[in-house]
C-alpha cells in the first residue's frame, strides 16, 4: 500500500490538470472493466485528461456500463494508444500484477515514460512500478479503485456511474458473492453504491442473462459432450477445441463462466476449464476450500492467481494438457479429498 509520504505526492501530482492512461490485461473480464472504468469517471471528474485501454477487446455483455465505448482497444487502434502512453504523466495498471499481463502492450508499458502506478489485488506484484496500491485480501481492483478514492479524501466524488462500475468489479469478481467475498468492509461498500443509485438486480441481468443462442448451446455442449469427471481427484475438466468454438461461433466472453459449472457437484472440488487458442492451451481454475490452485497454476502450468480462481496456460495440445493436469493432481488427490461443512 501506500506510504503516507507517498500518498503525499501523488496528492500535489493530481493538484494540476495531467494526462493520464489506464491500462488493464489481456482479455479483460468485469474487473478490469469495471475498476477501469471506475478510476476514468473519478479522474475525469477531477479535471484531468483521462484515456482508458485495453489490449484487446472485452466480452459485449459490458458494452452497457457508462463509459466503455471511451475505452481504447490496442489491437484495433494501436497509434491512439502509442500516442496516449508515451504523452501520459502518469500510466496506471489496473486488475494485473506484472507487465506481460498486457501481451503484446507489453514493451509500449515498459518504455511509457510517465510516472507507473499499480492498482491490483493478485499476489507477487512484479517489481519497476512507481507506486503500489495492492492488496490481495479484498474481493477486487475495483473496490481497490474504490478505497483509493477515500484514500484521497474524494468519496463525495463517487457517483452513479462510479458505483455501477465499481459494483460490476465487485459482483462479477466474487461470483455474485459466492467466493473471495467474506470480507464485511465488503457488503459496507456494496451498500453504499446501491445508495448512489446502483441498482443491483438489473446490473445481474445486464451481465449474466443477455447470453445468445449460440453461447447458451455452446455452455450445453460443454457439460455434456466435453467434461471429463476424475471422481477419486475429486475433480473435472472442460475441454474445448478449436473446432468446438468455431462451431458455436464463438466471440470474446462466450466461455466466461463455464469454469464454475462442475462446481456444483458435491463431489467435485475442482474444476478446470481447457481452451485451444491458435498458439497456446489456455487454462481456467476454479476450487472449493483450501486447494491453492495459485500454487497449482504456478508450479506447473505457467500461470497464478488466486488461492480459489486461477490461469494458466500450455504450449502443447489439448491431449497432452489433460494428461498433463492429471499427472499434476494425483499427488495431491488427497488434498483434494474433503467435504464442505459449516
Amino acid at each position: 500500500m501506500l506510504t503516507d509520504q507517498q500518498k503525499g505526492e501523488i496528492v500535489d501530482f493530481f493538484s494540476q490538470k495531467r494526462k493520464i492512461a489506464l491500462t488493464t490485461h489481456m482479455n479483460p473480464d468485469g474487473d478490469a472493466v469495471g475498476s477501469t472504468l471506475a478510476m476514468m469517471h473519478y479522474l475525469r471528474l477531477k479535471g484531468h485528461e483521462v484515456t482508458a485501454i485495453a489490449p484487446n477487446s472485452f466480452p459485449g455483455f459490458y458494452a452497457w456500463l457508462p463509459g466503455a465505448s471511451d475505452i481504447v482497444i490496442y489491437d484495433k487502434k494501436a497509434s491512439a494508444v502509442k500516442k496516449a502512453m508515451m504523452e501520459a504523466d502518469m500510466v496506471f495498471s489496473l486488475d494485473y500484477n506484472g507487465f506481460s499481463r498486457v501481451g503484446q502492450m507489453t514493451n509500449l508499458l515498459k518504455s511509457a515514460p510517465g510516472k507507473k502506478f499499480l492498482i491490483d489485488h493478485h499476489i507477487d506484484p512484479e517489481e519497476g512500478f512507481d507506486y503500489y496500491f495492492s492488496k490481495t485480501e479484498t474481493t477486487s481492483t475495483g473496490q481497490l479503485v474504490y478505497d483509493f478514492i477515500n484514500l484521497m479524501g474524494d468519496e463525495v466524488l463517487i457517483n452513479k456511474e462510479i458505483a455501477v462500475a465499481v459494483y460490476v468489479s465487485i459482483m462479477t469478481d466474487t461470483g455474485s458473492f459466492s467466493f473471495a467475498s467474506n470480507y464485511p468492509e465488503t457488503y459496507h461498500i456494496v451498500a453504499n453504491l446501491i445508495d448512489k443509485g446502483v441498482d443491483a438486480e438489473r446490473v445481474h441481468r445486464l451481465v449474466y442473462d443477455t447470453f445468445s443462442e449460440n453461447r447458451l448451446r455452446l455452455l450445453g455442449y460443454a457439460i455434456s459432450e466435453r467434461m471429463l469427471v476424475w471422481h477419486h481427484l475429486h475433480a473435472a475438466v472442460i475441454y474445448l477445441t478449436k473446432e468446438d468454438l468455431k462451431r458455436f461461433n464463438y466471440q470474446v466472453g462466450d466461455t466466461e463462466g463455464v469454469v464454475n459449472y462442475p462446481l456444483s457437484m458435491d463431489d467435485v472440488n475442482l474444476s478446470i476449464l481447457i481452451t485451444e487458442k491458435e498458439k497456446k492451451i489456455k487454462i481456467s481454475f476454479r476450487s472449493k476450500g483450501d486447494f491453492n490452485v495459485n500454487l497449482f497454476a504456478r508450479n506447473g502450468f505457467n500461470g497464478g492467481g488466486h488461492k480459489n480462481a486461477a490461469g494458466g496456460q500450455t504450449f502443447t495440445d489439448v491431449k497432452k494438457t489433460i494428461s498433463d493436469l492429471k499427472a499434476a493432481l494425483e499427488p495431491l488427490k488427497d488434498e483434494l479429498n474433503y467435504k464442505l461443512s459449516y
